[in-house]
């Protein structure tokens, strides 16, 4: 039986994987995040970078003329208020591709000027639902699901600083499940963030001097439309860009394995295929993979990746760029799960991958 390798992770990483989950990071709102983010980073960078709508990079050796982006995107999915009922009932539509099937009986928190607001989806009893015309019950929609601040009128919930455009989030916070599987809301992907951010912590303490600047990016506004990758790739003017996101672990139920691949938690990180992916950049990825023994998975898009690959991949005159994924259940859930060993799998392979990047790598197709 094959010895398991020592962890990566420390005790103290542990512990700001925790505090950056939990501290909420709502599309549009990332900045207490970002803090979190650029804290922990600031020591095993030389500068950084803050973007006005709030993407953050942390730089090593801002000097040098190659340049190469490892990327994460910093927001989580949540709801904006759009109207309160006389009654005192708050209706709600997305901010990013918030789930209204998993709303009803949630706890969330309503994010005010006057600090935080508790309240729930509420839900009426199953045997009290009014039934449609066809004699279904009602389902859960973006129309019918609402919030309830224990306000009774229009008023009470405007005295609490609740008003329109204020942002809700679900509380749900980090766990520890059994066999080394974390749960938590928005691990969808302030993992990414976690990951990038060990990357540059493992460059640092292991003193590795790099050929090029490496820019490590943790991103805004991914889940309205890459909308932050796209504007700090124009600025950063990449020449290889490495992007961590989250994929779907293909292996629960209701989940169709020909459309969706088959991708497992537990099977290390997945390397995608796809039009915007770079084939000389993943086959990189892939042979640094077998030379360090680092499992992996494959995956295929037909069109876009839906993240901010794309971004960056069709930024500027075109962009060398390439898709490392985490394996994950229950996307845009409260209990998204993850196994550590694939974000430990995933850290070293884009650790591993940069050390065999050089500013003479080549990456014409036609020259290749």
């Amino acid at each position: 039986m094959a010895k398991k390798q020592k962890s990566i992770l420390t005790k103290e990483s542990l512990a700001f994987l925790k505090d950056y989950l939990n501290n909420p990071s709502p599309t549009g709102f990332e900045k207490e995040g970002q803090k979190l983010w650029l804290k922990y980073i600031t020591p095993y960078i030389d500068e950084h970078i803050v973007d006005p709508y709030g993407s953050v990079v942390g730089v090593i050796n801002p000097k040098a003329p190659f340049k190469v982006v490892i990327e994460a995107h910093a927001d989580e999915i949540s709801w904006f208020v759009n109207y309160i009922s006389p009654e005192g009932l708050i209706y709600v539509i997305r901010n990013g591709g918030s789930d209204q099937a998993i709303a009803p009986s949630k706890r969330v928190n309503i994010h005010t000027e006057k600090g935080i607001v508790k309240a729930v989806f509420g839900w009426p009893a199953i045997h009290t639902r009014l039934r449609g015309a066809d004699g279904k019950e009602p389902q859960p929609k973006v129309d019918n699901i609402f919030l309830d601040c224990g306000a009774r009128s229009r008023k009470e919930v405007e005295d609490l600083g609740i008003h329109v455009g204020c942002v809700c989030t679900f509380e749900d916070g980090f766990e520890e499940l059994n066999y080394d599987y974390f749960i938590c809301r928005a691990i969808d992907n302030r993992i990414g963030g976690f990951m990038i951010a060990e990357v540059a912590r493992l460059l640092k303490e292991k003193k590795e001097e790099l050929p090029f600047g490496l820019y490590i990016v943790n991103a805004v506004q991914e889940e309205v439309g890459l909308r932050g990758a796209e504007m700090i790739a124009k600025r950063i003017k990449a020449d290889v860009a490495i992007i961590t996101d989250v994929t779907h672990d293909t292996t629960t139920p209701m989940i169709n394995k020909n459309i969706e691949g088959e991708i497992k938690c537990g099977a290390g990180p997945s390397i995608t295929y796809g039009p915007a992916v770079h084939n000389i950049l993943r086959d990189l990825i892939i042979k640094t993979a077998k030379k360090n023994d680092i499992p992996y998975q494959l995956h295929a898009v037909s069109r876009s990746t839906g993240t901010d690959t794309d971004a960056f991949a069709y930024s500027n005159d075109g962009t060398p760029s390439a898709l490392i994924s985490l394996p994950l259940r229950y996307m845009h859930t409260t209990v998204e799960m993850v196994k550590k060993d694939d974000i430990e799998n995933t850290i070293q392979l884009i650790y591993q991958t940069l050390l065999n990047i050089t500013p003479k790598t080549n990456f014409n197709y036609l020259k290749a």
